[in-house]
This record gives structure tokens, sequence and C-alpha cells, in this order.
């Protein structure tokens, strides 16, 4: 609404794309999946009126920028003969925030995006699913786990099992709440050759760095070199210096 109060159209625009993509159809839709799949669900009836509300929503908020596929989507989602969606009125939800939910969910988002940001970098294969522990009591953590492990099943192939005990070996570790969900690896990937490749990439980026670092610090090319020679090659050492730190990090996860 400011965006578009201060005829800032592209900001709007960019607004809405990533509201539509980022939330409801990233995190939301794939969250519901579960309870549409099934009428048996509890909250079946309650999740499909507000996901059919909330995208009516969009479709009024975009129709300014995309007006005739909304207009075709609006007609084809129900019968609305006589209210078009140019007549409609522009979203003013007086929903009330539960704060309680609202942090659940975010924290149930952070996590799965931590788990496959981890499983990304140790090559875990996408269909491979994995067991999560908590090595340590934790009553709270251990009840939102167990509430959400449909979502954490579908969304990181982790199933929660309420089993304590320090885990050896290989293994994805996860912050979540302070402590850690552990996750073993022992016949998910090959170790060895995992080893090998993060090795290979370690050194590669550990050389680079240094180099770069070799060459920031001659004074030569600092004062003589084209500014944004010097700002490329700084940008580059930071790049190659987290991702050796990133590597390092994968490296100790499998022991």
């Amino acid at each position: 609404d400011k965006a578009m109060a201060d005829l800032r159209f592209d900001a709007a625009a960019n607004t809405i794309y990533h509201f539509v993509w980022d939330q409801f159809c990233d995190w939301y839709i794939e969250l519901v999946k579960p309870v549409l799949s099934s009428e048996l669900e509890v909250g079946f009836n309650e999740t499909r009126l507000v996901a059919g509300w909330v995208l009516d929503q969009i479709l009024v908020m975009l129709h300014p920028f995309m007006p005739f596929v909304t207009e075709e989507l609006w007609g084809a989602l129900g019968d609305r003969t006589h209210y078009p969606l140019i007549t409609a009125k522009w979203p003013a939800p007086g929903a009330n925030v539960d704060t309680k939910a609202k942090r659940e969910v975010e924290w149930l988002i952070d996590l799965v995006s931590n788990i496959r940001t981890a499983r990304n970098e140790l090559n875990v294969p996408p269909g491979q699913r994995l067991i999560g522990y908590l090595e340590f009591e934790n009553r709270m953590i251990e009840d939102m786990l167990i509430s959400n492990d449909d979502a954490l099943i579908k969304l990181a192939r982790v199933s929660f099992q309420s089993v304590k005990g320090q885990r050896v070996g290989p293994t994805l570790r996860v912050p979540v709440g302070g402590i850690e969900l552990v996750m073993d690896l022992d016949g998910a990937i090959d170790i060895a050759a995992e080893k090998a490749r993060l090795t290979k990439a370690l050194e590669t980026s550990t050389k680079e760095a240094k180099s770069l670092e070799g060459r920031l610090s001659n004074p030569a090319f600092v004062e003589k070199a084209k500014p944004e020679a010097v700002d490329k090659a700084r940008a580059d050492h930071a790049a190659h210096a987290a991702e050796a730190e990133r590597l390092c990090a994968a490296l100790a996860r499998l022991g």
C-alpha cells in the first residue's frame, strides 16, 4: 500500500512477488499439502478455506499488474459472473496474529532451511531419509519436533525419534533451539568419497584465498591497480575464505 501511494509500482510488484513466491508457494502450500491431501486430517475445511481466501487476495493484489491473467483465474476459481475481479475490494485483512503459532512456523522454516543447506553441503541424496535425534533432554524442542514430524519428513526428509544419547561417527548436525538435531550419516553417503571431494575443494579454495591475500598485501597492486580490480580481488578473497571455512565445517561433521 505504501509503495502504491508513493507511485513505486516496481516496489509494489516486487513485494507481492516475494509474498506469493517465497511465502505462499514456497512454504505455505508445501506445509498444508498433508492436510489438503486427506479430508480426514484435522483442520481440512479450515485450511482449504484459508488457502482459497489467500489465493483470492493474491489475485486482487496482482490485478493492477496482470489484469487479464488474474481476471481469467478469478472466474475459473468460482462462479463470479456478477462479481468481476476489477470490482473486488482491495485487501484489508484484520486478522490478529497468533504470536505463538508465528514463532513455531518461523522456527520450522529456519530448521528445514538449515537441514537442506547441510544436506546439500555433504551431497546427501534428496530422496535419502535421515533419522534425527536430540542428544540431550529438551522437552519443548522435542514436542515441537514431534508435532511437526510430517512437515520435516516431507520438506527435509528427516524423521525425528525420541531416543537420547550422544552420537559418534559421521553425523549431520543442525542447531535447533540452543541444542542440535543430530542425524547419522552412516550408510546415507559414501563417507570416503565425500571426504575426498571436500578435501580437494578445500585445497582449491585455500590456495585461491592465499594467492589473493598475497596480491592484496602487495602495496604496488593496491596502489596502482584500478579501484574496481582491487575491489574484485577483495570480494573474491572473502568468497574463497568463506568457502574454505564452510568446507572445513563440512569435513568436521564427517569426523
